[in-house]
């Protein structure tokens, strides 16, 4: 590809992504959750325990240690998270799911697959396997 052409490439690249996060924070939001909560939820969700460190689960959605914890309150007094000091380190912060967070999770998981299915439907299958392919050499 000519590099002259990279630039436009990613300007549809930055398109998609914001083509993807508008659908999905609108199927999100029947959940009464944001994308990036949907995100949180789900590396708890996927985590032995249910549990992270404060600091891993802001690597893993792209945070902030101080972004997540802004993030985290609120999730915290609507009762999807809990937080709890680790048994070894009192520095050290770990972030929980609660049963009322897994039941939001699974109910917006759901959403979440549908807004793929739908997203994904006009490619075909080999096209969306060298999509992830190629998205994958990017992260």
């Amino acid at each position: 590809m000519p590099v002259s052409s990279q630039p436009a490439l990613l300007l549809k690249l930055v398109a998609l992504h914001s083509k993807i996060q508008r659908q999905l924070a609108g199927q999100l939001s029947f959940h009464g959750i944001s994308f990036t909560e949907y995100l949180v939820l789900r590396q708890l969700h996927e985590a032995p325990g249910n549990k992270l460190r404060r600091v891993d689960l802001a690597q893993r959605v792209g945070l902030t240690a101080s972004g997540v914890t802004r993030l985290l309150n609120p999730m915290q007094k609507t009762g999807l998270i809990d937080k709890e000091d680790a048994a070894r380190d009192a520095r050290v912060s770990l972030v929980t799911l609660t049963s009322a967070g897994a039941t939001i999770f699974k109910d917006a998981d759901v959403s979440f697959t549908e807004v793929a299915q739908s997203f994904f439907e006009p490619l075909a299958a080999e096209d969306q396997r060298d999509l992830l392919r190629m998205t994958s050499a990017l992260i």
